[in-house]
């Protein structure tokens, strides 16, 4: 099973593994992280959940060989990243989270990362935009300039200056990024479940509240890029591990 699911107490650790592709979100990975999104959502005695990748990697965003990858209809894109929320889901990033993988991460409600975690939206190397939310939700999480850079130069910030800028909210040993996301997940499981629903839920509405134009206009941006020539270089260059020659239209 590409995404496997484990029930520690209260928690729900849900594992990306697909580490042959460095966790690429396929067809069969957003089916298997849906279903286990929708098993947190729908089991009362699951109070929070623990989001990790097994091997090198957190994940490295769409797998761009299945054009068949996404979009789910409780949770959209990857079936997570438009999911209504009011448990809390904690990223345990442990490798590169990359593109899609990175837009997981700010899906998420609590970041824990290991010092070789590394975050990127690396969309605009291979023509494309950062659809599932990085373009927005990167420029709330981090500084608006480092957000811009993010976006303009694709290249990645390391776990350290992601701590230090409110990304990351603990930062922790190399393989140490899963347990910790499992006492932080604890931690709040001590707390009142109706609570801690209830204030996520405020919170995560008041942001929802404000996402409605920049879903449109990231999506009608996409559009555009996606009908683009430089779109379809972009991608042949990646699947041909080759440079692209791009040509501005």
């Amino acid at each position: 099973m590409p995404v496997v699911s484990e029930r520690h107490g209260r928690v729900l650790l849900v594992r990306l593994d697909r580490d042959a592709k460095l966790n690429a979100m396929d067809r069969d990975m957003t089916l298997g992280l849906d279903a286990a999104m929708n098993l947190l959502d729908d089991d009362p005695e699951l109070w929070a959940g623990v989001l990790t990748g097994n091997g090198r990697a957190f994940s490295a965003g769409s797998d761009l060989a299945d054009p068949d990858r996404n979009s789910t209809e409780r949770g959209g894109p990857y079936g997570l990243i438009r999911r209504e929320r009011r448990k809390p889901l904690i990223a345990a990033v442990d490798g590169l989270a990359f593109g899609g993988g990175f837009e997981m991460v700010l899906a998420c409600d609590l970041v824990v990362a290991s010092r070789r975690a590394r975050f990127a939206l690396p969309e605009v190397k291979r023509g494309l935009l950062a659809l599932y939310g990085g373009v927005f939700r990167g420029a709330r999480a981090l500084p608006l300039n480092l957000a811009r850079e993010m976006v303009l130069t694709g290249d990645p910030i390391d776990a350290e200056r992601a701590h230090a800028l409110g990304l990351v909210n603990r930062l922790c040993d190399d393989g140490a990024a899963l347990d910790t996301a499992l006492a932080m997940a604890a931690d709040i499981c001590a707390n009142s479940p109706v609570a801690v629903r209830e204030s996520l839920g405020v919170i995560n509405q008041a942001i929802d509240a404000d996402d409605a134009l920049a879903w449109q206009l990231s999506t009608e941006a996409a559009n555009r890029v996606r009908a683009s020539a430089d779109s379809r270089e972009g991608i042949a260059a990646f699947l041909d591990k080759r440079p692209p020659r791009w040509r501005g239209h």
